[in-house]
């Protein structure tokens, strides 16, 4: 599965290197993290990164193979 997380702000070097499994794009004041996610506790544990440095979860979708 691939999944797509965009959270608002721009996110740091030193804050997206928390996510190593997953590529980054920053734009127009949010930051788009997407890639690989291997199963549901995966999926969970991403959020949990999240909410532990502070970021909002603006949006998450599970994107087509």
């Amino acid at each position: 599965m691939r999944y797509e997380i965009r959270v608002d702000g721009d996110m740091s070097e030193t804050m997206v290197s928390s996510f190593p499994e997953l590529e980054h794009v920053l734009m127009s004041g949010q930051t788009l993290l997407f890639g690989p996610v291997i199963d549901e506790a995966h999926l969970f544990g991403l959020l949990a990164r999240c909410r532990s440095l502070g970021l909002r979860v603006l949006e998450m979708r599970q994107l087509p193979e």
